[in-house]
């Protein structure tokens, strides 16, 4: 049976007000999953008038009222994780392993809120003022709208809400169209179940064609003050201008190039593993997933020969089958858009070692190329899919500077036994995160996760996140005598 869901606006479940629905499509077998409410600018006007109403007695909550309920929604959302495999099985073709960890990871975003809410809000400025005491107070800056997408839809879900709503904020999310339940509907139940009082999280799904005018309303209202997205470079630049139009502060996580770079030092079977895991979890539909795999050339013949055996040998199919590794892209769009990408390398002189067929219905094999060029898309657009390419190259400075050809600069990883080499190289790449004998993807909630260029600006997690909702306001108190005067 079709799963039926309206919007989130002020603890109630409520239709659109134009009556429209919107459907979800299942990537596997194309089948309508659910039916959602698709909301025009006035449900967004309904929503934030919601947040507006519930900001002032939000943020005056106690914070360890504040931390009990991401605490309980951190229990009740692992005590659903059956559900929520089921759940992203079904709406974005993740495979059980994916979503488990998912759910893991989310449940430890709403932990590590729940210390937020409780953490230090400011702090004691030096003055040369006698007499006068100054402080750096954070505040929240009211309404925020948040923006999350499908890709890791309970983790990155999750941390678009938790910690602008931990510190005091309100939020607006508007789930993407193609997860509206997994990244938006499924996590407001948690939370709204855990206690979370009405109008704090209010949540708004609409029709992919709908989504530009949708987005427009809620940045342009006047009344939401924070902005966070996560998802491709060019829709990012758009709500980055958007933002900046409307003078308000944006985190944006954007897209990425990221390259593993396999030194000589390291041990091939290790890197071969990590390797795989870095290009091919979640069919390579991770922001941090390696595009890249840069290798020495003294091991470059090993360890392609033995990354070919093994990324020919993961299962793929059915998100449902436990034993599935390489599931569906999230639809036949995408899984077309990346076979492009093989095909306009093969076409350009590039050998595929393994995969590279034309996908079956979204479903695209796990990929491995060679003899990828400059003049290639490949080689500067991102994959974002079950694709990766291997650069052979002449020590670390040829690896660095493959690694930073690129207008991103989100993620990276360094495999090397030589510890000392391996952070040398570390420091030269130009992103936002860098991780030494590991791949590329990695994820922590107490970490400051966030890109550089292209892969966007502001920080999520630990201390960085909370900088990144909250407003710094200066005060003093004259507290011994008065302040003295020229005139």
């Amino acid at each position: 049976m079709t799963i039926q869901r309206d919007l989130i606006i002020n603890g109630e479940h409520v239709p659109a007000a134009s009556g429209r629905t919107t459907d979800d499509i299942s990537p596997w077998d194309q089948s309508v999953y659910a039916q959602v409410a698709a909301a025009g600018p006035e449900d967004v006007r309904r929503a934030v008038d919601a947040a507006e109403a519930a900001f002032e007695g939000w943020a005056a909550t106690g914070p360890s009222q504040r931390a009990r309920i991401f605490a309980k929604a951190a229990d009740l959302l692992e005590e659903r994780t059956a559900e929520g495999v089921e759940l992203m099985a079904r709406e974005v073709g993740g495979v059980a392993p994916w979503a488990g960890f998912n759910a893991h990871l989310a449940a430890d975003i709403l932990r590590s809120a729940a210390t937020a809410a409780t953490g230090v809000q400011g702090q004691v400025l030096t003055t040369d003022m006698p007499g006068k005491l100054s402080l750096g107070v954070r505040r929240p800056y009211g309404v925020c709208a948040a923006i999350s997408p499908w890709n890791a839809p309970f983790i990155l879900g999750v941390r678009a809400l938790a910690v602008p709503l931990a510190v005091g904020n309100t939020v607006v999310l508007k789930p993407s169209e193609d997860a509206p339940l997994a990244c938006g509907l499924f996590l407001a139940d948690v939370l709204l179940d855990a206690g979370l009082p009405a109008g704090v999280l209010n949540v708004v799904t609409n029709d992919r064609d709908d989504a530009a005018e949708v987005v427009e309303a809620l940045i342009a209202d006047e009344r939401v003050r924070n902005v966070n997205f996560t998802g491709s470079t060019n829709v990012g630049r758009t709500i980055g201008t958007l933002a900046a139009q409307h003078l308000k502060p944006a985190v944006l996580e954007l897209g990425g190039k990221n390259s593993v770079v396999v030194l000589e030092s390291a041990d091939v079977d290790y890197a071969v593993d990590a390797a795989t895991f870095g290009a091919f979890m979640n069919a390579g539909q991770i922001c941090m997933s390696a595009d890249r795999i840069i290798v020495d050339r003294s091991i470059a013949e090993e360890f392609t020969e033995k990354l070919v055996a093994k990324v020919a040998a993961l299962p793929s199919g059915d998100p449902t089958d436990a034993s599935t590794v390489i599931g569906p892209q999230v639809n036949v769009r995408a899984a077309e858009r990346q076979f492009a990408l093989v095909q306009d390398a093969v076409e350009k002189g590039a050998t595929v070692h393994t995969g590279g067929t034309k996908p079956d219905g979204a479903l695209l094999e796990a990929t491995v190329l060679t003899g990828i060029t400059r003049d290639m898309r490949m080689h500067r657009e991102e994959i974002f899919g079950a694709a990766t390419a291997v650069y052979t190259v002449d020590g670390p400075d040829e690896a660095v500077a493959l690694a930073n050809e690129t207008e991103y600069g989100l993620t990276a990883g360094v495999i090397a036994e030589d510890l000392r080499a391996g952070w040398a190289v570390a420091e030269r790449i130009k992103t936002g995160i860098v991780h030494v004998n590991d791949q590329s993807v990695n994820d922590e909630p107490f970490a400051p996760f966030g890109g550089v260029q292209s892969s966007g600006y502001g920080k999520f997690g630990g201390d960085a996140g909370v900088d990144s909702f909250t407003e710094m306001r200066w005060m003093t108190v004259q507290k011994d005598g008065h302040a003295g005067y020229p005139f």
